[in-house]
């Protein structure tokens, strides 16, 4: 009897290690760069190349692969804001994306700063648009790779640990246990609802700080100081 899961994780498997990892990383490049990154599964891409992963040395390069491939993306995306952002913005495709996208964007990185360019990492939508709204405002591109570049880590971390553990456990219990495939299919699940309920906590906290209407917080007014009578 043919196993389905066993059978797609022999094909991932016999991938060329090479070619498995720089697809991940192009993935991530696309995943995280304006426009396309709306369109490219980049989490789906890397979640299965990683599952080919059978040694240290290649989780460690499928790691590697994947942030480099994440910063670059968040790069050029920083770069086509600093050169064209407006004009992207104007765009039939920017105009495709809708204004209120565009204004999330911008108030979040304005009232937020750094905050903004780590957290967006994790939100869907935010994650394409902040770098590109990022690199048409004031903030130099230091500051900006100096906050991307935990969250890449983190994140790309978190799929290729997943994946590949999950596919090696498999690989040890399918022998053994007839439910071993169940099991892999909760591990993943459990993870993308993680990564789901993560998402909606953060989305809820920072909502008050990308959302037009609301205004930032100011201090209450002081009353001007008391001027003494002049001296006859």
């Amino acid at each position: 009897m043919i196993d389905p899961l066993g059978w797609i994780l022999a094909i991932v498997h016999d991938v060329d290690p090479i070619t498995r990892t720089l697809l991940a990383a192009a993935g991530m490049f696309c995943e995280t760069t304006i426009l396309i990154g709306l369109l490219i599964p980049g989490d789906t891409i890397v979640l299965v190349a990683s599952t080919g992963v059978s040694n240290p040395a290649e989780y460690l390069g499928m790691l590697v692969a994947v942030i480099v491939g994440s910063l670059a993306g968040e790069s050029v995306g920083y770069a086509l804001g600093w050169w064209f952002g407006h004009r992207i913005r104007a765009s039939r495709l920017g105009r495709r994306l809708g204004e209120a996208n565009w204004v999330r964007a911008e108030q979040y990185v304005d009232r937020r700063g750094g905050i903004a360019i780590f957290v967006s990492r994790f939100l869907p939508v935010l994650h394409s648009l902040v770098p590109l709204t990022v690199g048409m405002s004031e903030l130099r591109y230091r500051r900006f790779i100096a906050w991307t570049a935990p969250a890449c880590v983190i994140w790309a971390t978190a799929y290729v640990t997943v994946g590949t553990l999950a596919a090696g456990g498999y690989r040890q219990l399918s022998s053994q246990l007839h439910w071993a495939g169940y099991l892999f299919g909760g591990v993943v699940l459990a993870f993308f609802a993680a990564v789901l309920l993560i998402r909606r906590a953060i989305e809820r906290r920072e909502a008050r700080h990308w959302n037009p209407a609301a205004t930032p917080e100011t201090p209450p007014p002081t009353a001007p100081p008391a001027i003494g009578k002049p001296r006859e």
